[in-house]
C-alpha cells in the first residue's frame, strides 16, 4: 500500500468519525429522512457537476450502471437511512459497536465475490480490531438497555449491510470509471428513494433553517459524503478491500481522540486497552503474508486484477 493511499484511507475514516455527531446536531432543526435526501442529492450535484466541469467520462454500459444503483441503494439509501435514525434511538458508542462489524461481513463477500483471500492471520486482525471497538464502547452498550434499544439496533445494521455491498460493489468497479462521476451519481441514485420516502412520510416544509443545520448539511455534504467518497473510491483502485477496511476500526479511536480534545472526556483502561487492541488488529491485516493469493495482483488496479465481474 503506498501512502498516498495510506493517507486517503485514514483521513476518510476522520471524517466518518465527524459524521454522526454532525448529524444528531442538524437532526434538531430537520425531519431525518429530509435531511438525508438533501445531504446525498447535494453530494452528488456538486460531484457530478465537478466530474462534468472537468471533462470527466461517465459511466457506461447497463452493468456498470446497475452496480451504480446497487452502491446508491446500498451505501447511500439504506446507509444514510439507518445512520438517520439511529441517532434518534443509540448512543454513539453502541452505535460504533454494530456498524464496525461491516469490515467482517465485507472481509466475507469480498472473499466470495472479489477473491480476496484473508489468511488466519489476517482474519484474526479483523477479529481482534472488532474486539477492541467492543471494549471501547462496552460502557454504552450496557446503558442503552431500554425500549428503544432494539428499533437502533435494527436500523444500525441495516445501514451497515448496506455499506458492506455497496463497499463490494464499488471496488467491482474501481479503475473501470472515473471517480468523480460514479460517486456522483450513485449519490444522486441513492437520494432517490430517500426524497420519495421523506415526501410520503415526513413534512419537509418543516426544516428550520438555522445557522446550525446548514452548517451540518454542508459539513456532511461536502466533507462527509462528496469528499469522503472520492478518497474511497480512489483508494479501492489499488488497494485490496479487506485492507482498506481494517482502517475502519479507527473510527472510534478518533472519536474518542475527539471527544477528549473537545469534550474532555477520560479514557478508561478497557478504552485505552480497545484502543491497543484496534492496533495490532490493523497491524495483523497488513502484515505481508495476510493476504493469500498473489500479493502483485492484489495490489494492482481493480482493471488489470481481474477483480468480481461488473
Amino acid at each position: 500500500m503506498t501512502p498516498v493511499a495510506t493517507l486517503k484511507i485514514v483521513f476518510a475514516m476522520v471524517l466518518w468519525a465527524l459524521c454522526f455527531p454532525v448529524i444528531v446536531a442538524g437532526l434538531e432543526y430537520s425531519p431525518h429522512l429530509t435531511f438525508a435526501a438533501m445531504r446525498a442529492a447535494l453530494a452528488g450535484i456538486i460531484l457530478t457537476l465537478l466530474a462534468l466541469v472537468l471533462g470527466r467520462p461517465f459511466p457506461r454500459g447497463w452493468r456498470v450502471w446497475m452496480t451504480l444503483s446497487g452502491v446508491g441503494l446500498g451505501a447511500t439509501s439504506l446507509g444514510f437511512l439507518g445512520m438517520f435514525h439511529a441517532a434518534e434511538f443509540v448512543s454513539p458508542g453502541l452505535a460504533t459497536v454494530i456498524a464496525n462489524t461491516q469490515p467482517l461481513l465485507a472481509a466475507v463477500l469480498a472473499a466470495l465475490w472479489l477473491g480476496e483471500k484473508l489468511s488466519i492471520r489476517g482474519s484474526s486482525g479483523l477479529f481482534a480490531g472488532f474486539a477492541g471497538i467492543v471494549l471501547i464502547a462496552l460502557p454504552d452498550f450496557l446503558a442503552e438497555r431500554n425500549e428503544s434499544y432494539a428499533i437502533g439496533v435494527l436500523y444500525i445494521i441495516l445501514a451497515a449491510a448496506g455499506v458492506t455491498f455497496s463497499n463490494v460493489m464499488i471496488k467491482s468497479i474501481a479503475g473501470k470509471v472515473d471517480s468523480l462521476s460514479a460517486m456522483g451519481l450513485q449519490m444522486l441514485l441513492g437520494s432517490v428513494p430517500l426524497a420519495i420516502a421523506a415526501l410520503v412520510t415526513e413534512e419537509p416544509t418543516t426544516i428550520n433553517w438555522t445557522f446550525t443545520f446548514i452548517a451540518s448539511l454542508l459539513a456532511l455534504a461536502l466533507a462527509g459524503s462528496a469528499l469522503v467518497y472520492w478518497l474511497w473510491f480512489t483508494a479501492l483502485e489499488t488497494v485490496p478491500l479487506n485492507r482498506a477496511n481494517a482502517f475502519s476500526f479507527l473510527i472510534p479511536v478518533f472519536g474518542l481522540t475527539l471527544g477528549f480534545v473537545i469534550y474532555g472526556e477520560r479514557l478508561s483502561l478497557l478504552q485505552i486497552i480497545g484502543i491497543v487492541m484496534i492496533f495490532l488488529g490493523i497491524a495483523l491485516v497488513h502484515r505481508r503474508k495476510a493476504m493469500l493469493g498473489n500479493e502483485v495482483d492484489s495490489e494492482r488496479p481493480a482493471s488489470q486484477s481481474g477483480g468480481g465481474e461488473v
